[in-house]
């Protein structure tokens, strides 16, 4: 169409007859529309297909309307595409923002809510249980045994067990010593080299331990205040250290007996939780359920239990929770306090017909 023409009214265009074009001219034609790379690659791979301009598509569609159609599917390919970046990079920032990986959230517990009665035979039951354990010496107690007799200076040792305490969340004892060890080979049981390492090194050195990428992510982060703050020591109450990124009330707790030697309240975890709920000593107050969450187990436990054995429940638990009291079949048929017990035989009756009613 001979450019002079564009100026024309389009009532008048439709009037106006075109002379056929010679084949030199038909040759120097350019096709009118735009095309996508890959529609113009698949058509020079087809050889029957042509590109005439035309000013009709196939079923009656315009070159403009087609156009107008490519622009807003390469709009909406765009938009997607910076969605799913978006996306990802909201997941990012989630895994370095991180939430706390204890087993439970640091929250005020009622009171009311939970049971503030000495539970019977509890002395009898202690008693029992540490029978059982110094039959068999638990990893935990043995951890702390090496720890205290550590030789480092106390800023660092106080430091080092901080990091040992967050290693240890969801993760076996023997993992969590060796991720340790080769942090100490390594010179990284220090705030400030810490500091000075990258998180993929950190991530490295501490596989397998359980959620290890958080962790070096969280290790850093403390260093860093630690470094700043107090001078590369550690925090030295409950409400400082719980500011801290990743620790909880165990950890916390935890940090204080073995850090400072002071002891604030008991070290809850999940054995702890649940061993204490199968014996009865903590409930919800007028009822036999059970606490819903270590954190008010531990406040419960602290109601009625003396404070000369807030320190010690917890490694003689633990490790009654991983011989004896285990979390799934109990041994209640070698516990020797078993007629103490209200959930004796119980569990690990339920847990054998289960797998009964289970097909092969």
């Amino acid at each position: 169409m001979p450019p002079s023409l564009f100026l024309l009214p389009r009532s008048l265009l439709t009037r106006i007859p075109f002379l056929p074009l010679s084949s030199r001219a038909r040759a120097l034609t350019m096709p009118v529309t735009r095309r996508p790379s890959r529609s113009l690659a698949s058509e020079a791979r087809s050889p029957d297909s042509k590109l005439d301009p035309g000013t009709e598509c196939p079923g009656g569609v315009s070159d403009r309307e087609k156009r107008a159609h490519l622009r807003k599917k390469r709009v909406k390919r765009i938009v997607e595409v910076d969605e799913k970046r978006a996306k990802e990079e909201a997941a990012d920032r989630k895994v370095c923002d991180l939430i706390d990986i204890e087993d439970f959230a640091y929250d005020k517990v009622n009171l009311s809510a939970i049971s503030t009665d000495a539970p019977a035979n509890w002395e009898e039951v202690l008693d029992g249980i540490r029978k059982m354990r110094f039959a068999d010496s638990a990893p935990v107690e043995t951890m702390r045994h090496e720890k205290s007799a550590s030789l480092v200076p106390p800023k660092e040792q106080r430091f080092a067990v901080l990091i040992s305490s967050l290693l240890s969340s969801q993760t076996k004892e023997a993992v969590t010593t060796g991720a340790v060890q080769r942090l100490s080979e390594k010179g990284l049981l220090d705030a400030d080299a810490i500091v000075r390492t990258d998180e993929a090194t950190m991530a490295s050195l501490i596989y397998p331990v359980g959620f290890y990428l958080r962790k070096a992510h969280h290790m850093k982060k403390v260093a860093e205040i630690c470094l700043e703050k107090y001078g590369g020591d550690i925090p030295r109450s409950i409400n400082e250290l719980l500011a801290l990124p990743g620790v909880g009330p165990k950890i916390a707790h935890l940090v204080m007996i073995m850090g400072w030697n002071n002891v604030q309240g008991i070290c809850v975890d999940t054995h702890v939780h649940r061993i204490c709920n199968r014996l009865g000593w903590v409930s919800r107050r007028g009822t036999r359920q059970k606490t819903s969450n270590p954190e008010q187990t531990r406040v419960s436990l602290e109601t009625w239990l003396p404070k000369d054995l807030w320190d010690p429940i917890n490694p003689l638990l633990v490790g009654f929770g991983r011989s004896v009291c285990t979390p799934l079949r109990p041994r209640c048929g070698t516990c020797i306090i078993n007629h103490l017990c209200p959930s004796a035989f119980k569990e690990a009756r339920s847990s054998s017909s289960k797998a009964k009613r289970s097909p092969n």
